[in-house]
Parts: C-alpha cells; sequence; structure tokens
C-alpha cells in the first residue's frame, strides 16, 4: 500500500512539474535531495558511531549491569512476570538507556534482544504476553532525556539552537511515557479480571 501511495506522489509530482514549466527546476531539487541525503547520512554516521561506542563501553564495564540493578524496583513494576534476575532484565535496561539518550538506531538491537528473551518466558504461547506489549508500548513514547535524533537534524539544517529541543522534548516525551504507562496498568488489569471471572 505505502508502495502505491509515494508511487502516486512522485508520478503526480512529475506530470504536476512538467504541465506547469517545473521539469528543470524538479530535476534541479532531486539531485540537490540526493546530495543532501548523503550528507546528512555521513553526518548521521558519525554520530550513531560514537554513541554506539558509548553504550558499549557502557555494557562492558558493568554499568549497564549496575543501572539495571537500581532499575529493578521500576522493572519490577512494568514487568511483574519477569524474575528478578533473568537476562531480560538487562536487554530492557540497556534498551532504555538508549531510548533516554535518544539513540533510536542504538534501541533496536537490545530491544530485539529483550524481546526474544521475553519470548522464552513464554514457552508454547502464541501471542505477545503482557510484558512484550508493555515493553513495545514504552518504546513507541520513547522517553528521551537528549533528543540526539532530533539535535543533529537541527545542526545539519543549521538551526541557531540545536539544544532548544531538549526540554520540550523531555517534557512530551516524559508525559507520553506516562500516559503509556497508564494504560499499559490498566489493560493489564482488566485482562487479569476477565480471566480471573472466566475461572
Amino acid at each position: 500500500m505505502l508502495n502505491f501511495i509515494w508511487s502516486f506522489l512522485i508520478f503526480s509530482g512529475i506530470i504536476f512539474a512538467s504541465f506547469t514549466g517545473n521539469i528543470e527546476n524538479l530535476g534541479n531539487d532531486i539531485i540537490s535531495s540526493a546530495k543532501d541525503a548523503i550528507d546528512l547520512l555521513i553526518f548521521m554516521a558519525g554520530i550513531v558511531a560514537m554513541w554506539n561506542g558509548f553504550l558499549t563501553i557502557a555494557e562492558d564495564s558493568g554499568l549497564v549491569k549496575h543501572l539495571s540493578g537500581k532499575m529493578k524496583p521500576l522493572l519490577h513494576f512494568l514487568f511483574p512476570a519477569i524474575p528478578k534476575d533473568h537476562i531480560a532484565n538487562d536487554y530492557i535496561c540497556a534498551n532504555f538507556i538508549a531510548n533516554i539518550l535518544g539513540l533510536g538506531w542504538a534501541c533496536t538491537p537490545t530491544g530485539l534482544l529483550a524481546m526474544k528473551a521475553l519470548k522464552e518466558l513464554e514457552v508454547g504461547q502464541h501471542e505477545a504476553s503482557d510484558e512484550m506489549c508493555t515493553f513495545l508500548i514504552l518504546n513507541i513514547s520513547s522517553l528521551q532525556l537528549i533528543p540526539m535524533n532530533m539535535i543533529a537534524y537541527r545542526a545539519q539544517y543549521g538551526s541557531i539552537s540545536p539544544l532548544a529541543i531538549i526540554a520540550p522534548g523531555l517534557l512530551t516525551t516524559t508525559f507520553t511515557t506516562l500516559i503509556a504507562i497508564v494504560i499499559c496498568r490498566i489493560m493489564c488489569h482488566k485482562k487479569h479480571k476477565a480471566s480471573t471471572h472466566l475461572f
């Protein structure tokens, strides 16, 4: 469906540019956009490499393990079915740290490992557990202390104050994360209540 939508938009733009005499401008813009995309790719690759390196150092030094221990009360509240010493807690903690630092790219590997570990706890189940759903929703809400993505984009495109996004970003993501937690707790409670009534 998305392929159809994008194809329609592209061909509509080309046809419209042809009829309005802007086909040359369209060609120039395509070339310019391609150059901008490569420049942004190289710029973001450096940012990704630096922060992923920091995250790897944090994992290897035991910092992630230490923070995971400190976060145990929160993790137990959010994911009560996960055993306290299970490896899923470490993966979820590393994922949350990457999210808080605004490293959406670094979240993917730890997120996949966390989901795999959560799946192992649900042997024989063929649907997502409460913990999986909660983890996914918290990733979507994405509490961010330092939104590196937005800061990097703003710096790349000449923003006078790239860091100005920090305060509104923190406020917004804090609000969405709190709402996500409340919704998850309500839905999990309703599900458990309904399953109790069945028996």
